[in-house]
């Protein structure tokens, strides 16, 4: 599987067998019930759509309810539905359940989430600039500076750095290493950071740059 839901715990730190200290990011990864599989002679493509987290069937829409009805695969209520492709020669039905043990062998993942919302700010927090003089008489201290020209064209261009709404918005940390893996807990550790607040819903995929560098480097080692 290409990837599995995950929720993000928090932050913690690890030590390895030669007392090293690393800081690590806890998410929660499945399991997931299989509830529809994707056929090509059906569908044009191949993947496997994936629910996580438990719901009451009468907090439902009507639409989503009625397609776990029908796809046959799980009968309670799930938060959350997404695809992900098979991997090479995999086959599941709806039903099935994907576990943490996904991953066993994957040295590096994806995770993508939604960042923490930080309201409406300026340009000093929003996109790190120096700022005025706060002293000598400045005026300027924590304004945007120039907009646009006196003269033509004379407006302010589109994609200029101003203030405004910071955060909220979908990002992926890539390439991030996996420091261990818990069954027992479905849980994964993965070095470093990742998008998104405490609880919050996360994407686990595994790394698509490193899998291509492998491949190209076998590729390589075949010739």
């Amino acid at each position: 599987m290409e990837g599995l839901i995950g929720k993000k715990i928090g932050m913690t730190q690890v030590y390895d067998a030669d007392g090293k200290r690393t800081t690590v990011t806890v998410i929660e990864v499945g399991p997931c019930p299989v509830v529809q599989v994707k056929s090509v002679e059906k569908d044009g493509y191949v993947a496997a759509q994936l629910g996580f987290g438990e719901q009451k069937v009468k907090r439902l829409t009507k639409a989503v309810a009625g397609h776990l009805k029908k796809t046959g695969g799980l009968e309670g209520g799930v938060r959350i539905l997404k695809e992900f492709a098979l991997d090479k020669g995999e086959e599941v039905k709806a039903g099935d359940v994907i576990t943490v043990g996904n991953f066993d062998g994957c040295k590096y993942v994806d995770v993508s989430g939604v960042t923490k919302g930080r309201g409406f700010a300026g340009v000093l927090k929003r996109y790190n600039f120096a700022g005025g003089n706060m002293t000598h008489g400045g005026h300027s201290k924590r304004r945007t500076g120039g907009l646009a020209a006196r003269d033509l064209p004379g407006w302010i261009e589109k994609g200029k750095k101003m203030p405004g709404h910071m955060g909220d918005v979908n990002r992926t940390a890539v390439n991030l290493e996996v420091v261990q893996i818990r069954p027992e807990d479905n849980a994964i550790l993965v070095k470093g950071s990742v998008p998104g607040a405490k609880n919050g819903t996360v994407i686990v995929r595994k790394s698509l740059k490193n899998n291509v560098i492998a491949f190209k480097a076998a590729k390589k080692g075949a010739k």
